[in-house]
């Protein structure tokens, strides 16, 4: 067995990694770029290593700089977890040159599997089921349409080298295929220093169930159950969860088997995903295999007792594989969220800066629900424009789905986030969707049941809980205002009278807001978290305050209120408010980003909703529209500037 080993990642991976390292008690090394200096990994790393600037192609997409950092630490073996250097095949060959041992397959079984263009001709060969496409790279944009045109749309433009969503494109038509392969291409460029794309039919209301395999260097191969992962935005998985609510036992082994065939038939080793396109009657085709440790592991590992991490080290050191495919059991369900810094108010752009709130729910197992949160961060680190945008992975494993996706409800509640916007009230949507409770799945749920984009305004109930907590915790912010007091509660459309008056037991009596509350809470002012009964029932919602206006998070609604003494609310009434007009005619970046293109020039008149730019930010490109008509005025940015969250890029007049 290894006694160090090089973990050639960063973030949320690069700490789980470490954390199974530690309990085997082998050493750890962690490399990081000029930018994440104080990352978490880097703290809990044994050693840590300096490898370039930060732009990945400087560093984390350096062999030559990681081979070097193992051979000033002494590292023996690389784990290279997912994304940058997992799936390259010059990797691991390079590694073997130098006597250092790669965690993950063999450069062989990386080439014929972890392309996507070769997997598909493996898969053909080895006579698996496969979605119809064109099995070769495609060089030009009429290339393209011909292609899409003899396939028969809708299709499916995909990189060959990538994974994760990024560099995936559907086209209905001629155009949308010529926008989107160049915009499939630049995205595969950027993420992955490979611009290759492929096309193929994109089957309509299909689901994305995926199984696990690992397999030792001795011929051993067994897989781990399935994940279903159909609830994606921009081919992006949002939620995962095993095992599949579709999936009868018969299906489920067809599936394994052959994806244990495939894996065979390339003399596949280590830990290994085979990704298929599922249809409603659980046909289901073979669409890619990648050929690394998956984002959404931990659902599998909760649901079977196996730790991924270490079988894959396991492998790597040479050990046959500890388990048969008959010692594999698939106990309870898991459930995962995906916690991304972005805005979903703002149609899911990126965010950026210091995180000055991160409060998890609390890890460990409750009356048998186990509740595990995968992170890269800490309370006061900073999130940085550079690199993929998550923040954590939030898991729940319960014995039943239904257990399971309530206690992903709670936690997602108790989770607090603050300096950057978060994807956290959406995700909390998405756990009370009577469709997804019911296992109705689709890869496009959320096109059909979001079409407008994520609203975070509730319903009655969720405002008048919001504003009962608001009233209670400004009360709990200064105690020794005597009672009763009047409050004002103003929302972006009303303005509320409430009184607050001593109840019987301790509680808060709220007037004015419906029927009278009662509210009983040990909240203290600075808290993240609001945990409290109100009218007998427990209540967990997410508190953040700025001055005197508060933001409520429960259930998938956001309440803003303004929270004032009735004279101070009369005071402020008589205050001038400031013109917006100005504003309102220029475009901005809405998060730190890149202007990667500019499509219009001074002088040029525009419509509304028209594109006038595009931005890209954590390896997304994403179009920037024009807010009104007008003509372009003045030009403040260039392509290829940094823009900061909320600079003027152009003018309108």
């Amino acid at each position: 067995m290894f006694s160090k080993i090089l973990i050639a990642n960063r973030g949320e991976i690069a700490c789980r990694i470490i954390r199974t390292a530690r309990r085997m008690g082998i050493k750890t090394v962690a490399v990081y770029s000029e930018a994440d200096a104080r990352a978490l990994h880097v703290r809990l790393a044994d050693e840590a290593v300096l490898i370039g600037a930060a732009p990945a192609t400087d560093s984390y997409l350096s062999i030559e700089k990681i081979i070097a950092a193992c051979k000033a630490t002494g590292a023996e073996a690389v784990h290279p977890g997912y994304g940058f250097l997992s799936e390259r095949a010059l990797f691991a060959r390079r590694l073997a040159e130098e006597g250092i041992t790669f965690i993950g397959p063999n450069p062989h079984a990386i080439e014929a599997m972890g392309d996507k263009i070769e997997s598909k001709r493996a898969a053909v060969q080895a006579g698996v089921s496969t979605v119809p496409g064109h099995v070769g790279v495609i060089d030009t944009p009429e290339e393209a349409e011909r292609i899409a045109a003899g396939i028969g749309y809708p299709v499916m433009i995909k990189a060959s080298a990538g994974g994760g969503g990024k560099g995936m494109r559907i086209a209905h038509s001629a155009g949308e295929v010529r926008e989107g392969f160049a915009r499939a291409k630049s995205e595969a460029a950027a993420s992955f220093g490979d611009d290759r794309v492929f096309v193929e039919k994109f089957i309509e209301n299909p689901r994305h169930i995926e199984i696990q395999i690992i397999a030792d260097k001795h011929g051993n191969c067994v897989f781990l159950g399935e994940r279903e992962c159909s609830i994606q935005r921009r081919n992006q998985k949002v939620l995962e969860e095993a095992p599949s609510p579709l999936l009868d036992a018969e299906t489920r082994a067809r599936m394994g088997a052959e994806s244990v065939a495939l894996a065979q038939a390339v003399g596949y080793d280590s830990a290994g995903t085979v990704e298929f396109v599922v249809g409603q009657d659980r046909s289901f085709y073979f669409l890619e295999m990648n050929t690394r440790l998956q984002v959404e592991h931990p659902v599998t590992e909760l649901v079977t007792g196996q730790d991924l991490v270490e079988l894959m080290i396991r492998s790597a050191a040479g050990e046959p594989l500890s388990l048969a495919q008959t010692d594999v059991r698939l106990n309870g369900w898991a459930v995962e969220s995906r916690i991304y810094a972005e805005d979903p108010e703002q149609g899911f752009m990126p965010s950026t800066g210091r995180l000055t709130t991160y409060r998890p729910p609390a890890e460990g197992v409750v009356a048998g629900v186990t509740t595990r949160n995968d992170t890269g961060v800490f309370e006061g680190g900073e999130i940085p424009v550079h690199y993929d945008p998550m923040i954590a992975k939030l898991v729940t494993h319960a014995a039943t789905r239904a257990e399971a996706i309530e206690a992903q409800a709670e936690a997602l509640d108790a989770f607090a986030i603050g300096g950057i916007r978060h994807n956290i009230p959406f995700l909390s949507r998405l756990m009370r969707h009577p469709r997804w409770r019911e296992g109705r799945l689709a890869t496009g749920f959320l096109a059909e049941e979001f079409p407008e984009g994520y609203s975070p305004e509730g319903s009655e109930d969720d405002r008048r809980l919001a504003a009962l907590i608001a009233a209670a915790a400004t009360h709990s912010r200064e105690p020794d205002v005597a009672l009763p007091r009047a409050l004002v509660l103003r929302s972006a459309a009303a303005a509320q009278d409430v009184t607050l008056n001593a109840g019987s037991d301790g509680a808060l009596r709220i007037d004015g807001l419906g029927n009278p509350a009662l509210v009983v809470s040990d909240w203290l002012p600075g808290q993240a978290v609001w945990r409290g009964r109100i009218d007998g029932q427990p209540v967990t919602a997410a508190l953040e305050r700025q001055g005197e206006s508060w933001t409520i998070s429960r259930g998938g609604a956001v309440t803003r209120l303004r929270v004032l003494d009735a004279l101070a609310d009369r005071l402020i009434e008589t205050m001038p408010t400031p013109d917006q007009g100005e504003e309102e005619r220029q475009l901005r970046s809405p998060a730190a980003a890149q202007l990667s293109t500019l499509l219009v020039a001074e002088g040029d008149r525009v419509e509304p909703g028209q594109r006038l730019a595009v931005i890209e930010a954590m390896k997304m490109e994403s179009p920037l529209l024009a807010p009104l008509a007008g003509r372009v005025a003045r030009i403040l940015a260039q392509p290829g500037a940094l823009l900061a969250a909320g600079q003027v890029i152009l003018e309108l007049d």
